[in-house]
C-alpha cells in the first residue's frame, strides 16, 4: 500500500500539519487508526521522528546505486557514502495490512529509511553489524532480521527485491568478516555504542514520550527508549559538525542544525548543564581538524592505539611519542604531565609543529613499543574492551614504573649514560636516544663543552631537528622507577581534574576537633571563594588580590554535606584535610551549596572513582581498607555514604561496590579498624587521621542502625527480615514453643518497653538469653513492634484489600487473591510476613501444650498486624487463613517443608524427654559441639541447660562416642576462635551456656585432649609462691578509635599475681618486685586478672616472633574492650605463664581431683532419645540440613 492509502486513513489530514506537530506519521496513524490484530509480532514497531523541513510531492522511482559521496542534502554532512538507495514499502506498527512508502538508504554502517529522499534525519536506523540475515518472504517482499527485531520491506518488483537482498547480504557478510578481527568503530557486538560521553532520557518538545539520547564522539544518537539503545536500533543520529547548542530557558536547550531544531528539556538544571557540555564537546570533536591525524596515521603502526590496539586513535603523548585512543588518553592524564603529556591530534592544532609530526612518523608506536613494551606478558596486556582500572594498572606499570621496557646496557651508570646521550643526539638514531633518556640519561646534563653545554645544544649544532624536538618534549619528564614498598607515609598524588567555581561563602575558623555543637550565623564570616587549578582559595572580599588561605584538592580527605538546618545557615558542608583540620562553610541558598559541593567533590575525588558522585551522598572521601584474602597491606579506596548504603571504589576494582549497612551481620570496632561483616566478606576500614575517621565511624554506625518505624528502615538480615523479628522468633522457638498461653499472656510492661528500646537502638548487639529474658516479655515485644509499625505489615495502601479477601467464599479464588496481594507487598514486608506466619505455623503444632491453636493465634495477631481495635473480625480471619494455608499461599516447597517437620520432631522429642524426667527443657539451648576437630562427621548437637558445666559437657560427648577416659588423659572443652586463630580451654566448673551466648559466628566448641595439662600441673606443684614475673614480647591493639596500631612486638617486663597483671617498660629488680616497694615504681599498665580472657595462639598475619604466644582480651566494668598479644621464647615459658593464669583466676583449682564422682552423679540420658544427634535450632542452614539425616529413618510423621 502506498502513502495514498495512509492518507485515506488519516482522512485528508494535510502533510504540513504532520510536520508541524513534531509527531511522525506512524504515531498519528496509531492515534487515529484502530489496527486489526497483528499477525506478525516479530515485526518492529515503526515509530520515529519526522523532519521539520517541508517536503515536496513524494514520487516513486526505482532504486539507484551510488558509490561516491552522499546525494542531495546529505552532502553537507559526513554520512558514509551511500551504497544503495531507493523507494521501498515499509511494514508499519499495525502489521501487514498497511505498507507505507519509505526512502531507504544503505551505507557501510547503517540501513536507514526516511519519509522522503530530501530528508536528512531518518525515521529509523539499523546498524549493519546487527543484521544476522536477509530473507525473502513472498512476492516482492523481504525481511531484514536482527537478534531482537524483524523489519519487513516490499519492493516494486522481484528483481528490485533481489537486488536489495544481494547488496544488503553482501554488506552484512563483509561486516561480519571485519568484525571477526575488530569491532565496529561505533557499535559493539551487542549494538550499544562504545565510548559514550553522555546518555539518558530527554524530553523532545512536542514529542509525547521522552527519548533516550546518546552523545558519542562527534554524533548524537536518538533512540525510542533505553531498551532500543541496548539493542542498537535507533531513530536517527545527528552529525555534530553542523550542530550548535543554544541555551533556551531554565531546563531547556536547543540543538540547532541547518535542517532542524531539536528542542530538548532536561529533568533539572544540573542535567541540562551536563548535556550542554557533552554536546559542545561533541561539536568541538566534530569540527576538529583531521589533517594532523591523517599524516600520523600514514604510518601503519600509528593506526592503532599503542596501549590497547583500538583503531584510529586520535590522541597522543607528545613526550612518549605514542599515539593512543581516547580511553587510554584519560588514564595517561592520571599519570601526570611529568610522565605523559597528552594532546589531541585533531583539536590541539598549535602543538603540532612540522618537527613534532615528523618525529611521530619516525618514532611513533612502532619504535616506542619496541622499547616500552619489549617484555609485556600476554596475561598483563590490555585490549580495546579493557576496563579503566585494568588500563590504569597497565599504564602505571608500563610508563611510570618502566616494568616492560628494554633496559639499556648502560642502565645504572649515570656518567656513561650521559656521555652516550651527548654522542647519540648528533646522529639520527631516535630509538637509541629514547632508550637512553628513559633509562636515566639526563636531558640537561653538562657535556663538558661550554659552547654546547647540554645535549639539546649539541643536537641543535649538529642540525638534528628531531633529536632537539624529542629532548625538548622530555626536558622535565620523570624517569620510570618501580616503587619499593616502605613504611614511609605516601602522599596522595593522583592528578585531579581541573574544575572552576567561584562565589561567596560563609566560613568559620578552621578546627582541630569535630563540630559537636550547633554553630550560629554570627560565628561565620563572609568570604569570597574560588576553586581553580585544583586549589580552593578564600579571600576577605572579591576585590582582594591575595587570599586569606588556600586548600589544595590533593590534601582533602573527606567532604561532608550536612543535613539542612545542622547549623545557623540552612545548608553547610565540611572539608577535612590531611593536616587534621576541619573547615566549615555555609549559606542559606541550598542551590549554591549544592553547586559548591559538586564542584569540590569533582575536583578532589580521583577521576576513576567519579561514579561515586552520582549518588546523593552525605559524605565522600578516601580511607584505607583491608579485605579479601590479603590482609597484610592496607589499600586506599574511595567511599561515599548515601542514606544506608556505603558505596566503595576499591583499588583493584573498576566499578563501585555497594555495602548495605542495615544488612550487616556485624559492625564493630577492633583496634584502629571499623569492621563490617557481610555474609560473604569482611571489610576492615582504617583511619589514618582520627578527625575524619571518627566522623566516618559515627555516620556509618548511625546509617547501619534503625532509622524509623517502617520495616525497610530497620536493621535487616540477609533474607530481608528485620533483626528485631528474627531475634524474637529465634528465642521463642528455642524457649517458648511449649509455654502455655504464649502470645496471649502479656509480659511486664516496663521490661517490654526496655527490651523494645534496646532492639530498636541496635538489634545486632542484643542477645536474648534464658534467665535474663522471660518468654512472655519477648513475645509481647514482638507484638508491640508490629503494632507500632508506621506503615503496618500489610501497608496502608493494601490492608483493606487483605480484609476484603477474607470475605471471599470460593476457597481457590481466595487463595489466589492472597497470593496476588502477597506479591504486591514490598520485599521486606513480604519476607517478614512469611517468617512470622512460618513461626506461628510452628507454634500451633504445640497447641496441645501451649493452648494456642490457629484460631487463638489469629485472635491475638489479627488486631496486632492490622493495627485495629479488635472489632473487625476480618483481621483475625486473614491471619487464620494465612496460617492454615501457609504451604499453598507462600509456595513452600517439599524440601523446605521436610526440614521444618524435622525441626518440629526434634522439639517434640525434647519435650517428651523433659516431661518424663520432671525437668523443664523448653529453655534448653541446642549447641553444636565437635569431637577433637571441626568436621561434619565429628559434630554432636547437645542440649545445654543453664546449669551445665564444661566438665559435664565433656563427659556428655565422650559418652555419646563411648570413649573411656584413661589415666593421665586430660579431656577438656575448648572455645575455638577461628578469626583470631586461638583457643581457650574452659575451666571444668565454668558454665557453658553463657559461653554459647557470647560466641560469634566464627567460634565453636571442641572437646579434645589437653596435651599440656600434665606439664602444667607438674609445674604448679613444684613452684614456689603464687606469682610469676619475666620478659615477654608485647603487642597491643588499642580500643575504640585509638589510632596508631603497634607495627610489631616489643620486649616488656610482666608481673602476674593473685589480683592483677602489671606491665613495665624496663626489667624490675628483686627489691622492686617486693610487694612493699611496688607502689614506689608504678607500672606502665595494669589489669585486674578477673577481667582477662587468655587464649592460646596468635593469628599469623601479625607475624609473631615465635609460635608460642597468647591472645588476651580485657573488658572493664563499662564494657570497653581491649585486646593484646604476648609471645614467649620457648614452649616451656608458654606453659608456665598459662598455668599461672589458670591458677590465679580459679583460686588454685586448675583440674578436678575426683572427676569420676561428677561423672557418676550425672543424670543418665533418657533412653527414648537414644544416641541421635538433636536438630540444632540455632546455627546456620548447613548445620540444620546436615542434621536432618539423623531423623531420616524415624517413622514419626506429623503431617
Amino acid at each position: 500500500m502506498s502513502d495514498k492509502g495512509g492518507a485515506e486513513i488519516m482522512k485528508g489530514r494535510p502533510r504540513s500539519e504532520r510536520l508541524s506537530s513534531l509527531l511522525s506519521e506512524d504515531e498519528l496513524i496509531e492515534d487515529y487508526y484502530e489496527p486489526p490484530p497483528a499477525n506478525d509480532s516479530g515485526c518492529w514497531n515503526d515509530y520515529g521522528l519526522s523532519t521539520l523541513q517541508s517536503s515536496g510531492t513524494v514520487t516513486s522511482g526505482s532504486s539507484s546505486m551510488h558509490s561516491g559521496s552522499p546525494e542531495g542534502s546529505d552532502a553537507h554532512t559526513q554520512f558514509s557514502p551511500i551504497i544503495k538507495a531507493g523507494w521501498l514499502d515499509k511494514n508499519p506498527p499495525q502489521g501487514s495490512y498497511i505498507y507505507q512508502k519509505r526512502w531507504v538508504k544503505l551505507d557501510a554502517d547503517y540501513l536507514r529509511y526516511f519519509d522522503s529522499e530530501k530528508d536528512v534525519y531518518s525515521k529509523r536506523f539499523i546498524p549493519v553489524s546487527l543484521v544476522t540475515r536477509v530473507a525473502s518472504i513472498g512476492d516482492q517482499k523481504f525481511e531484514v532480521i536482527t537478534n531482537h527485531r524483524t523489519f519487513a520491506f516490499r519492493a516494486e518488483s522481484d528483481a528490485d527485491r533481489n537486488e536489495w537482498m544481494r547488496t544488503l547480504q553482501q554488506m552484512v557478510d563483509e561486516r561480519k568478516l571485519k568484525a571477526s578481527n575488530r569491532m565496529s568503530l561505533f557499535h559493539l557486538a551487542n549494538g550499544t555504542l562504545d565510548a559514550v560521553d553522555k546518555c539518558g532520557l530527554l524530553e523532545l518538545r512536542g514529542f509525547k514520550n521522552k527519548l533516550y539520547v546518546v552523545v558519542a564522539g562527534d554524533k548524537v544518537f536518538l533512540y525510542k527508549n533505553a531498551e532500543d539503545y541496548r539493542q542498537g536500533i535507533g531513530i536517527t543520529y545527528i552529525e555534530m559538525n553542523v550542530g550548535n547548542v543554544k541555551d533556551v530557558d531554565r531546563r531547556g536547550f536547543d540543538l540547532t542544525t541547518p535542517y532542524r531544531i531539536f528542542s530538548f528539556l532536561a529533568d533539572s538544571d544540573q542535567e541540562k548543564e551536563e548535556w550542554v557540555e557533552a554536546m559542545q564537546q561533541s561539536i568541538a570533536e566534530a569540527l576538529s581538524n583531521s589533517e594532523v591525524a591523517e599524516k600520523i596515521w600514514a604510518v601503519e603502526a600509528n593506526q592503532f592505539c599503542a596501549d590497547c590496539g583500538s583503531p584510529k586513535p586520535d590522541w597522543a603523548s607528545v613526550n612518549l611519542c605514542v599515539v593512543i585512543c581516547k580511553r587510554c588518553a584519560g588514564e595517561h592524564r592520571g599519570l601526570g604531565p611529568s610522565i605523559s603529556k597528552v594532546r589531541s591530534l585533531k583539536m590541539d592544532r598549535k602543538v603540532w609543529t612540522e618537527e613534532l609530526i615528523e618525529l611521530f612518523c619516525q618514532v611513533g608506536n612502532g619504535v616506542a613499543n619496541q622499547f616500552w613494551a619489549a617484555n609485556v606478558p600476554p596475561s598483563e596486556a590490555v585490549h580495546a574492551a579493557s576496563g579503566s582500572q585494568e588500563r590504569r594498572r597497565f599504564l602505571i606499570a608500563k610508563y611510570k614504573e618502566g616494568k616492560y621496557r628494554r633496559y639499556h646496557p648502560l642502565f645504572g651508570n649515570q656518567e656513561e649514560l650521559n656521555k652516550a646521550l651527548c654522542a647519540t643526539v648528533t646522529t639520527s638514531d631516535l630509538a637509541e636516544t629514547q632508550s637512553l633518556v628513559f633509562c636515566g640519561a639526563e636531558v640537561s646534563c653538562f657535556s663538558g663543552d661550554p659552547d654546547f653545554p647540554n645535549p639539546i645544544a649539541i643536537a641543535q649544532q649538529a642540525g638534528q631537528r628531531l633529536q632537539m624536538e624529542f629532548l625538548l618534549q622530555n626536558k622535565n619528564s620523570e624517569i620510570p622507577r618501580v616503587e619499593l614498598g616502605s613504611g614511609e607515609e605516601k602522599h596522595y598524588s593522583v592528578v585531579l581534574p581541573s574544575v572552576t567555581h567561584s562565589g561567596f561563602l560563609c566560613k568559620t575558623p578552621s578546627m582541630a576537633k569535630p563540630v559537636q555543637e550547633r554553630k550560629s550565623q554570627e560565628e561565620f564570616s563572609r568570604r569570597w571563594c574560588t576553586l581553580n587549578d585544583s586549589i580552593f582559595s578564600y579571600y576577605e572580599n572579591n576585590r582582594n588580590p591575595l587570599p586569606n588561605g588556600e586548600i589544595k584538592m590533593g590534601e582533602i580527605v573527606c567532604l561532608v554535606n550536612n543535613p539542612p538546618g545542622t547549623h545557623g545557615f540552612e545548608s553547610t558542608f565540611e572539608l577535612y584535610i590531611e593536616a587534621e583540620r576541619l573547615y566549615l562553610f555555609g549559606m542559606d541558598n541550598s542551590e549554591d551549596i549544592r553547586k559548591w559541593v559538586k564542584s569540590i567533590a569533582k575536583a578532589f575525588v580521583a577521576p576513576h572513582a567519579e561514579e561515586l558522585l552520582n549518588h546523593d551522598f552525605e559524605r565522600v572521601g578516601r580511607l584505607h581498607y583491608k579485605g579479601g584474602l590479603n590482609l597484610e597491606r592496607a589499600k586506599e579506596g574511595w567511599f561515599a555514604l548515601a542514606q544506608s548504603t556505603l558505596y566503595a571504589f576499591f583499588e583493584d576494582s573498576d566499578r563501585e561496590e555497594p555495602l548495605h549497612l542495615k544488612k550487616l551481620q556485624e559492625l564493630s570496632i577492633q583496634g584502629d579498624s571499623l569492621v563490617l561483616v557481610e555474609r560473604r566478606r569482611t571489610l576492615y576500614i582504617q583511619g589514618e587521621r582520627k578527625l575524619d575517621f571518627s566522623g566516618w565511624v559515627a555516620a556509618i554506625q548511625k546509617a547501619a542502625g534503625s532509622s524509623g518505624d517502617t520495616l525497610s528502615e530497620q536493621q535487616l538480615t540477609e533474607s530481608d527480615i528485620p533483626v528485631i523479628v528474627d531475634r524474637c522468633i529465634d528465642y521463642i522457638t528455642q524457649c517458648g514453643l511449649t509455654s502455655e498461653g504464649i502470645y496471649r499472656k502479656s509480659g511486664q510492661n516496663s521490661k517490654t518497653t526496655s527490651l523494645l528500646e534496646m532492639l530498636r537502638k541496635d538489634a545486632r548487639r542484643v542477645r536474648l538469653k534464658e534467665g535474663e529474658h522471660q518468654v512472655d516479655d519477648v513475645s509481647n515485644t514482638l507484638k508491640r513492634f508490629f503494632r507500632d509499625l508506621g506503615d503496618g505489615l500489610f501497608t496502608k495502601d493494601y490492608f483493606q484489600d487483605w480484609l476484603k479477601t477474607a470475605a471471599i467464599e470460593d476457597e481457590q479464588e481466595k487463595l489466589e487473591q492472597y497470593r496476588r496481594l502477597l506479591s504486591s507487598l514490598p520485599p521486606v514486608n513480604r519476607a517478614t510476613l512469611k517468617a512470622l506466619i512460618n513461626h506461628l505455623y510452628r507454634v500451633q503444632y504445640f497447641s496441645d501444650v501451649n493452648q494456642m491453636n490457629t484460631h487463638n493465634l489469629a485472635i491475638v495477631f489479627g488486631p496486632t498486624l492490622f493495627q485495629t481495635d479488635g472489632k473487625d473480625y476480618k483481621a483475625g480471619r486473614v491471619v487464620e487463613d494465612l496460617i492454615s494455608h501457609y504451604v499453598a499461599i507462600f509456595n513452600v516447597d517439599e524440601q523446605e517443608m521436610r526440614k521444618q517437620q524435622d525441626e518440629i520432631m526434634a522439639i517434640i522429642k525434647m519435650r517428651i524427654a523433659g516431661s518424663s524426667s520432671g525437668t523443664q527443657h523448653a529453655g534448653d539451648f541446642i549447641c553444636t559441639v565437635y569431637l577433637e576437630e571441626k568436621g561434619m562427621d565429628t559434630e554432636q548437637h547437645v542440649k545445654i541447660p543453664a546449669t551445665m558445666t564444661a566438665e559435664e559437657l565433656t563427659f556428655e560427648i565422650l559418652d555419646r562416642r563411648k570413649i573411656t577416659m584413661r589415666e593421665k588423659e586430660y579431656w577438656s572443652c575448648f572455645e575455638v576462635n577461628e578469626r583470631e586463630e586461638a583457643e581457650r580451654p574452659l575451666h571444668y566448673s565454668e558454665k557453658v551456656l553463657p559461653i554459647v551466648h557470647s560466641m560469634g559466628t566464627d567460634s565453636h566448641l571442641v572437646v579434645k585432649k589437653h596435651q599440656s595439662m600434665e606439664n602444667m600441673l607438674v609445674y604448679l606443684a613444684s613452684r614456689v609462691g603464687d606469682s610469676k614475673h619475666g620478659m615477654m614480647k608485647f603487642r597491643e591493639e588499642r580500643n575504640l578509635l585509638g589510632l596508631g596500631l603497634s607495627t610489631g612486638f616489643h620486649d616488656r617486663y610482666f608481673i602476674l599475681n593473685q589480683s592483677c597483671l602489671r606491665l613495665y617498660k624496663e626489667v624490675r629488680t628483686l627489691k622492686q618486685r617486693i610487694p612493699a616497694l611496688e607502689n614506689s615504681h608504678r607500672p606502665e599498665k595494669e589489669w585486674p586478672v578477673k577481667n582477662l580472657k587468655v587464649y592460646l595462639g596468635i593469628k599469623k598475619k601479625l607475624r609473631p616472633p615465635s609460635c608460642w604466644g597468647f591472645t588476651v582480651f580485657y573488658e572493664n566494668e563499662k564494657h570497653e574492650k581491649q585486646q593484646w598479644y604476648l609471645c614467649c621464647d620457648t614452649q616451656m615459658e608458654l606453659r608456665e605463664w598459662f598455668a599461672t593464669f589458670l591458677y590465679v583466676q580459679n583460686g588454685g583449682n586448675v583440674w578436678p581431683s575426683e572427676s569420676s564422682k561428677v561423672r557418676a552423679s550425672r543424670t543418665q540420658q533418657d533412653s527414648r532419645l537414644g544416641n541421635i544427634s538433636l536438630i540444632p535450632l540455632r546455627g546456620n542452614e548447613n548445620e540444620m540440613r546436615n542434621s536432618v539425616a539423623a531423623f531420616a529413618a524415624d517413622p514419626l510423621t506429623l503431617l
